[in-house]
C-alpha cells in the first residue's frame, strides 16, 4: 500500500496504466484509458473525504468483476458444468485497514453499511442486504482459522444491482480479496475466495446459489467448471479472441429488475433436487440420465411437468456447456453461436426461468430477444423512454 496522495500522482502518472489498460482498456484507445484513470482516482479521493479527511493515509485499489453466463444456465447448483465469463463491468474499491473491529464500507449511491466483527452471527434482520454478505464473509474467513480485522473501503460499481450480472457475487468477492490482503496474507487463492462468498450468499444473505456466480468473478477471464466435485471444482480457463469472430458481448438494459426474484431462483434447485430425491439422490448429477428419463411419467406424478422440464433442461444444458468451450477453444464461433441458441430456447422453454409466473406484466427478457432477432430497421430507444431500450 501506498498513501493516498503517491497514489492519486502515481495513477496520474501513468504507473498503474498496464493494470488499468488490461481491466478497462482492451482496445487500447486513450479515451478508454483516461476514463478508467479518472475513475480510480475519483475512488482514491472519495475514500479520502470520507474515511481520511485531512490525514495522510495508506491505501490500496480493489476490483471485482461482474460476470456473465456464457453456458450452463442453472447446471452449477446441480453439481454440473458451466462456461461463464467476467466482464469489463467492475466493482472498485479503495481500501484500508481501521484499526479497529468493525468494516465500514460506503458504496456510492448506497447508505453506508458498518459490520461489528464482534458477531458474527447470522442476523435474521440482515438477511437479503449488503451487511448480511460483509458478516458471512468475515464470518467464513474466521472459521478457516484467520482473524478478520475492521477496514474502510469506498466503492464505485458498474455492476448495477439486479442487472443479471450477479452484483452480489462481485461484492462478495470485493469483500473477500480486501480481507484476503489485510488478514490473510494472500493466503486465499481464487476458488477459496469464490467458496467464501457462497457461503455468504446461501447461509447470510438468504440465496440458495451455486458456485458459478462468485467463481465468474473471482477467477476472472472466460473459464469452464466442472464442479461434479463442489468442494474441488475443475476449472480450466478458455483462451478465445472474441474481437476476431466479428461479434461483441453486448450488454442490453432492458428497463427491469430481478434483484426481487430470490424465491422464483429458489424453485429451480428445489424442483431439481426434488427430481433428485425419486433417486435417492440429492442432486441431478448423480442420477443417471437414462434413468431420469425412462421415468419421466412417474416423475410427473411425484414431482410436477414444470420439475421434468427443469431437469430435463439441466441434462442437456450440462452437457452444452462442455460443447460450448470445446468449440471456442478449436475456434469454431459458428458451433458456439448454435450451441448458445439452444441454450436460450431451453432456458425459456424448459428452465422457464426468462420471466417471473408471480409478475406476468413484466416480461423483459422475452420482449427483448423478440426485438433482438426482428431484421427489420428500428428507431433507437432512449434510457428515459418508457419503451424497451435496445442498443
Amino acid at each position: 500500500m501506498s498513501s493516498c496522495d503517491a497514489l492519486l500522482q502515481s495513477l496520474r502518472a501513468g504507473a498503474h496504466d498496464p493494470a488499468l489498460i488490461r481491466l478497462y482498456a482492451p482496445d487500447g484507445t486513450q479515451d478508454s484509458l483516461n476514463r478508467a484513470r479518472d475513475r480510480a482516482a475519483r475512488v482514491v479521493e472519495g475514500f479520502q473525504r470520507a474515511f481520511r479527511p485531512g490525514q495522510t493515509a495508506s491505501a490500496a485499489l480493489f476490483s471485482s468483476p461482474g460476470r456473465t453466463e456464457l453456458g450452463g444456465n442453472h447446471t452449477d447448483h446441480q453439481h454440473g458444468r458451466v462456461l461463464c465469463g467476467s466482464v469489463d463491468l467492475d466493482m472498485l474499491a479503495c481500501a484500508a485497514p481501521n484499526g479497529g473491529d468493525a468494516i465500514r464500507i460506503l458504496s456510492e449511491g448506497y447508505p453506508a453499511v458498518e459490520v461489528a466483527l464482534g458477531d458474527l452471527r447470522p442476523l435474521a434482520e440482515e438477511r437479503g442486504t449488503s451487511a448480511a454478505l460483509v458478516r458471512g464473509v468475515a464470518a467464513r474467513i474466521a472459521a478457516l482459522g484467520y482473524a478478520p480485522a475492521g477496514f474502510d473501503a469506498y466503492v464505485t460499481s458498474d455492476v448495477l444491482s439486479g442487472s443479471g450480472l450477479s452484483s452480489s457475487a462481485a461484492y462478495e468477492v470485493l469483500i473477500g480479496n480486501i480481507l484476503n490482503r489485510f488478514c490473510c496474507a494472500g493466503q486465499l487463492d481464487a476458488v477459496k475466495i469464490a467458496r467464501i462468498g457462497q457461503y455468504a450468499e446461501n447461509v447470510y444473505f438468504g440465496k440458495p446459489c451455486g458456485l458459478m456466480d462468485q467463481m465468474g468473478a473471482s477467477v476472472g477471464g472466460a473459464v469452464f467448471i466442472d464442479f461434479r466435485e463442489p468442494a474441488a471444482p475443475v476449472v480450466r480457463p478458455v483462451t478465445y479472441d472474441f474481437s476476431r469472430s466479428g461479434h461483441a458481448l453486448c450488454i442490453v438494459d432492458t428497463g427491469s429488475c430481478h434483484a426481487d426474484l430470490t424465491d422464483d431462483y429458489a424453485a429451480i434447485p428445489r424442483e431439481m433436487g426434488a427430481v433428485a430425491a425419486q433417486f435417492g439422490r440429492q442432486v441431478l448429477r448423480e442420477v443417471p440420465e437414462d434413468a431420469f428419463r425412462n421415468a419421466i411419467s412417474s416423475l410427473r406424478a411425484s414431482c410436477g411437468d414444470r420439475a421434468v422440464l427443469r431437469a430435463l433442461h439441466f441434462y442437456d444444458e450440462d452437457k452444452r456447456a462442455g460443447d460450448e468451450a470445446a468449440a471456442l477453444e478449436a475456434g469454431d464461433f459458428g458451433r458456439f453461436l448454435t450451441l448458445v441458441n439452444a441454450s436460450g430456447l431451453s432456458s425459456a422453454l424448459q428452465l422457464q426461468n426468462s420471466w417471473s409466473p408471480s409478475a406476468p406484466g413484466q416480461q423483459a427478457i422475452p420482449l427483448a430477444l423478440a426485438i433482438g432477432r426482428d431484421p427489420r430497421p428500428r428507431r433507437r430507444f432512449r434510457r428515459d423512454d418508457p419503451s424497451l431500450c435496445v442498443p
